[in-house]
């Protein structure tokens, strides 16, 4: 984490929402990720939704696990509680804690190395139970902060900077979260703020398992010719972000196209990248025409963006086990030890 604080004075002239906050108390401190990296694009799109969202910054509830994406949560939201936990252990963390307080709105954050891998088990169980949460993977396909080895999310065939060639298949964890009953399904761009920043708010006000894919290609080990999580490969099969062997700074690349509609977007690097977003007839109800989808148009070597699916009458974890309406720190004796009428009658439910 950087320790790097901005500026506390605001403008007097920033524009406040309807709970008086202004973008500018929805940030955090200043990012030490490297210059160009998509990662902060996507936390430039949580705080704009956020904002727009009208959220008090202290009923947020951040968490994370291990990697360059789970340090992003201490450049936004820096009012709100955060918890960095340990390698892919943030679902769990996170379910406990939504658990003992549902007041709160929790969003994990996580990428594709703590979640796909050492944290897939965790990422299945949260799914599947329905916890309430909106979960952003930041997916570069790589480790990065361990020098650029593939991630279980890199393609098979994909080449890495050093050369060598990846043989694994690829975890899918927009189509595990659609199979194991993810409430709300999408995937986008970190360059593509007017699509990325409805996705979060859509997520963050869903009240069930909600579950964002963001593409976010890796400047420094992911963006060379051969891997298809570079800018080049995802903005001409449909998305990606940029690339460097020296860090150099970089403009944000940014794109704005309709509904349907397919762009080129170039590089850094001179490349060019082709990107494809769902077209306004597409019904996000469907759970395995979302599936289908996704299949088809992933065969042909495109990545399809925007809400894949959305069940409109979602349920979520509280609902299933019953729990308190109050969080349990704010329960007295009396309600925590009923006495020994009401424990005979829970031992005799459970003979």
């Amino acid at each position: 984490m950087t320790y790097i604080t901005k500026p506390r004075l605001h403008h007097p002239t920033l524009t406040a929402n309807k709970v008086g906050y202004t973008r500018r108390d929805y940030e955090g401190r200043i990012s030490t990720l490297c210059a160009g990296c998509g990662h902060d694009s996507i936390s430039a799109a949580i705080i704009e939704a956020c904002w727009e969202l009208d959220i008090e910054p202290h009923r947020v509830a951040k968490l994370s696990g291990i990697g360059c994406s789970s340090k992003t949560p201490d450049y936004f939201l820096g009012a709100s509680h955060g918890f960095n936990t340990v390698h892919g252990r943030m679902p769990s963390v996170l379910t406990g804690a939504n658990l003992a307080n549902r007041d709160l709105l929790y969003l994990g954050v996580s990428g594709d190395g703590d979640s796909a891998s050492i944290g897939l088990g965790q990422f299945a169980n949260a799914m599947r139970r329905g916890v309430c949460m909106a979960y952003i993977v930041e997916n570069n396909g790589v480790y990065g902060l361990t020098k650029g080895q593939f991630s279980a999310t890199a393609d098979r065939g994909s080449k890495s900077k050093k050369g060598v060639i990846n043989s694994d298949s690829p975890v899918d964890l927009v189509a595990l979260a659609l199979q194991l009953g993810a409430t709300y399904v999408g995937r986008s761009f970190s360059g593509d703020k007017a699509q990325l920043v409805p996705l979060i708010k859509g997520a963050m006000s869903h009240g069930g398992a909600a579950f964002i894919d963001v593409i976010s290609p890796c400047v420094t080990f992911n963006n060379h010719g051969g891997s298809t999580k570079s800018y080049d490969y995802v903005r001409q099969h449909n998305e990606a972000v940029s690339r460097i062997d020296f860090i150099t700074p970089r403009g944000e690349i940014t794109a704005q196209y309709e509904p349907g509609a397919v762009i080129e977007v170039q590089q850094h690097d001179g490349s060019m990248l082709r990107l494809r977003k769902l077209h306004q007839d597409y019904d996000p109800t469907d759970r395995y025409g979302a599936i289908s989808y996704m299949q088809t148009h992933q065969a042909r070597g495109e990545i399809v963006t925007g809400l894949l699916y959305v069940d409109p009458v979602a349920t979520d974890l509280h609902m299933a086990l019953n729990t308190s309406h109050k969080p349990l720190a704010s329960l007295g004796a009396k309600q925590l030890c009923p006495g020994a009428k009401a424990l005979e009658s829970v031992n005799a439910a459970l003979r």
